[in-house]
């Protein structure tokens, strides 16, 4: 349980709730690298998945068999689930780094690989089969995803693909449940203290807001119903020049780790008032391969010393009253917009949560740990809110499933670079955007 804090002003006392942290499918502990390839990572999802999706086809195609790669039969219709491989023209390759040094004109780097060439692969235990036909898209699939297809084999040895089936939203185990009051959740991502676009008065102002001390009494009434805040990724900005493996001089270090001091300030004032959870982001002193562990309690002395700091993973799973929070610090989606295409961020978290996998695309273009019997990444019940850090901008979506799954999708902006954070309300699942400008009209 929260501890009741009050405003040290205005005596306005903080709404509390009660707090379980589900980070624990994300802690890398008992596994041990002992050189594993990735390939048991992808059968210890397709095992998981295809359970799932062969408990689906008998309402889907109850008249169809279900078939290997290696069992289709030529002209015959059927049923096969396995993994989508998709073979991209653009996409990069190691070798493409030697080619660099030895070309007159630099290679382009687009910001998206997808190309009207791109076709896909079905992959199962016994084989590989190319897939063809106009109900499959490869501009809307990536690697990794398991499905299952109604087709045949054509003379040419591919499959024709005719209809497709997908996992779905997952079951939700409970509903929500229904808070009387409003309590707030509010989301920032992407602070970057460090960085040139960092803006100090900005973060300040979120900061002073947020604890209640900006405002009027009923600007602080309303801050006090915040009961949690989560910082989604990218919290400090290191200069890349720094680390590159060489002795650092005393204002180099100094350069490394004032960024972290700032941080922990911030945090600091934010903990003392109303529980934290950082979440570890591309940028941050962490691990590279999700799922990104927890940054470590010494980085911020003075914060972590309050109960109400929490150093999470990336992913990052809790609940609150009992509404469940699902969420990453954006790596998965920034991987997906390379290699798929969509309207925007908020359409590609919809996709990973019907696939019921946050982070398809790894380990093939998103570093990931190579796990040996499980797979963190398969969402086995529905969240109530799904959130992704550091996009571009703020968007949001309420989505509805066939079982009655209501699931509210968040794409939180970089704070650096917009100035606005997200609140959300567990009471309804209503969210907006909190932006702080720094331009005064004197």
């Amino acid at each position: 349980m929260a501890i009741m804090e009050e405003d040290s002003v205005t005596h306005i006392p903080r709404k509390q709730s009660l707090y379980n942290s589900m980070d624990e499918e994300f802690k890398i502990q008992k596994e041990m690298y002992r050189g594993q390839q990735y390939s048991q990572i992808y059968f210890a999802r397709l095992h998981l998945m295809r359970t799932l999706l062969y408990s689906l086809v008998p309402t889907w195609k109850p008249h169809l068999p279900v078939c290997t790669v290696l069992g289709l039969e030529g002209d015959k219709e059927c049923v096969i689930v396995g993994t989508l491989y998709k073979h991209m023209k653009l996409k990069p390759c190691i070798l493409d780094e030697y080619s660099k040094e030895r070309s007159v004109t630099p290679l382009v780097q687009p910001h998206n690989f997808v190309h009207s060439d791109d076709y896909l692969i079905l992959e199962d235990e016994s084989g590989r089969v190319k897939l063809s036909g106009t109900s499959l898209s490869p501009s809307f699939y990536v690697t990794g995803i398991v499905v299952a297809l109604q087709g045949k084999e054509t003379g040419a040895g591919d499959f024709l693909v005719e209809d497709v089936l997908e996992a779905g939203l997952p079951p939700q185990l409970d509903p929500p449940n229904k808070l009387e009051e409003d309590k707030y959740v509010v989301f920032v991502s992407g602070l970057n203290l460090g960085s040139s676009s960092y803006n100090p008065l900005q973060v300040q102002l979120l900061v002073d807001h947020i604890t209640g001390h900006l405002g009027d009494e009923k600007e602080q009434k309303n801050a006090a119903k915040i009961v949690q805040v989560v910082i989604a990724g990218d919290s400090v900005k290191i200069p890349r020049e720094l680390l590159n493996g060489q002795n650092l001089a005393s204002k180099d270090q100094s350069r490394l780790s004032e960024p972290i001091k700032e941080v922990d300030i911030l945090l600091t004032q934010i903990a003392a008032s109303i529980p934290l959870d950082i979440m570890p982001g591309p940028n941050d002193p962490a691990n590279f391969a999700m799922p990104q562990q927890p940054l470590h309690r010494c980085l911020f002395p003075s914060s972590a010393s309050y109960n109400t700091f929490k150093s999470c993973t990336n992913p990052h799973s809790f609940e609150l009253d009992g509404v469940r929070f699902l969420g990453t610090s954006g790596q998965n989606i920034h991987d997906f917009e390379k290699y798929s295409e969509g309207s925007d961020k908020v359409e590609f978290l919809e996709r990973t949560l019907k696939w019921r996998h946050i982070a398809p695309t790894a380990p093939n273009t998103l570093g990931c740990y190579p796990f040996t019997d499980r797979d963190p990444f398969f969402v086995e019940s529905c969240p109530h809110v799904y959130f992704a850090g550091n996009q571009d901008s703020f968007g949001t979506r309420l989505i509805k499933g066939s079982e009655g799954q209501v699931v509210r999708l968040i794409s939180i902006p970089r704070f650096s670079k917009t100035g606005t954070a997200v609140m959300l309300n567990m009471r309804n699942l209503e969210c907006h955007a909190l932006s702080f400008g720094t331009q005064f009209n004197l």
